[in-house]
C-alpha cells in the first residue's frame, strides 16, 4: 500500500538481485535431508507462539526458555555436515541462527533497564557487547551477531537478507512468526523485502521537502547494495553509487508524477534515524 500526500511507499519484489552462492558443494536431496529436515521446526513453533506482527512476548519467552535454549544448542552442527548443505540451506541457517541468538541475548538480560544515553533504556544496545562481543556457537564456529551480519552473510551476495534480520529493535524489518527454510527462502525474502520497502518508517519519498529518506540499514551495507543495484540510468551517473542504488530500488515503483520528481534529479537522499526501542509486546494492550 502507498501512503498519501508527501509519503510514497515503495516495493522491491521485481528488483530482487540474482544471488550467487559462497563456496559450497551442491548436495542432493538425499544427502541434505537427514541433516536439515526438522532442524528449524522448534524455532518455527517458538516464533509462532511468541511473535505478533514482528514484536515479541519476551517475558513469556524467558519464562519458558528451555525450547529456545535447546534449539540454539542444536545449531552447533559439525562443519562437515554444514558444508554438504545447499546454498539456500546455508543461508536460511544463518538467518535463523541470527534471529535466535538475538532472542536469547534479550531474554538473558530481560527486563532491560540500561542507562546509556544514546539509546532507549530497554534497547538491546544497553546490553554490553550484544552485537560485537557476546559469542554464540553455530556450525562449529564461535560467532558474534556482527560477524554473522558483516562477514558471513555478505558471502551470499543478496542484500535482501539485511531486511529480515530481527535485531531486537523496532527499526528492523518485521520478525516473521516462522523460521526461514530453504524450500521457501526465495518467497520469504521477496515478501519481506516488499514489505520493508512499502513501510514509511523504512522508505519515504517526500516531494515537499525534496528528500528520499531510507532506512540506515542500506547505509550499513552500502557495498552490498551498490554491488546489486548501482548500475542503472545514466542520467544519475553523477550521483554517488549508493544514491544510484537507492534510485534503482525506488524509481520503478513510483507513480508518473513521482517518477517525474525523481527524474528531475533535484532531490536529496537521506538516511532515517534507526529506532532502537525493543520490539517488546509484554504489557501492551
Amino acid at each position: 500500500m502507498r501512503g498519501t500526500g508527501a509519503t510514497i511507499l515503495l516495493a522491491l519484489a521485481a528488483l530482487a538481485p540474482a544471488a550467487s552462492a559462497p563456496p559450497a558443494r551442491a548436495a542432493s536431496q538425499d544427502e541434505t535431508a537427514p541433516a536439515v529436515t526438522g532442524l528449524h521446526r522448534p524455532l518455527d513453533a517458538l516464533l509462532d507462539a511468541n511473535v505478533r506482527d514482528g514484536d515479541v512476548y519476551y517475558l513469556a519467552l524467558k519464562r519458558g526458555r528451555a525450547p529456545l535454549d535447546r534449539y540454539v544448542a542444536s545449531l552447533d552442527v559439525a562443519p562437515a555436515v554444514f558444508a554438504r548443505w545447499t546454498r539456500d540451506e546455508q543461508l536460511a541457517f544463518w538467518i535463523d541462527a541470527y534471529n535466535a541468538f538475538v532472542l536469547q541475548t534479550v531474554i538473558d538480560h530481560y527486563p532491560i533497564r540500561g542507562r546509556a544515553p544514546n539509546f532507549p533504556s530497554d534497547s538491546i544496545r544497553q546490553i554490553p557487547g550484544a552485537f560485537d562481543r557476546l559469542t554464540h556457537r553455530a556450525a562449529g564456529r564461535a560467532v558474534t551477531l556482527d560477524q554473522i551480519e558483516k562477514t558471513i552473510l555478505p558471502e551470499f551476495h543478496d542484500p535482501r537478507v539485511y531486511f529480515v534480520l530481527g535485531r531486537g529493535a523496532v527499526g528492523s524489518g518485521r520478525l516473521r512468526s516462522e523460521a526461514y527454510v530453504a524450500g521457501r527462502l526465495e518467497t520469504q525474502l521477496t515478501e519481506m523485502t516488499d514489505e520493508f520497502l512499502t513501510t514509511a518508517s523504512h522508505v519515504d519519498v517526500d516531494r515537499v521537502t525534496g528528500e528520499v529518506r531510507v532506512s540506515p540499514i542500506v547505509g550499513w551495507h552500502e557495498a552490498e547494495f551498490v554491488g546489486a543495484y548501482a548500475e542503472g540510468d545514466p542520467r544519475f551517473a553523477a550521483r554517488r553509487p549508493v544514491e544510484r542504488a537507492v534510485i534503482a530500488l525506488v524509481r520503478p515503483h513510483l507513480y508518473p508524477t513521482e517518477r517525474a520528481f525523481v527524474d528531475a534529479n533535484q532531490f536529496r537522499v537521506r538516511y532515517q534515524d534507526f529506532d532502537w526501542r525493543l520490539n517488546d509486546l509484554t504489557g501492551r494492550h
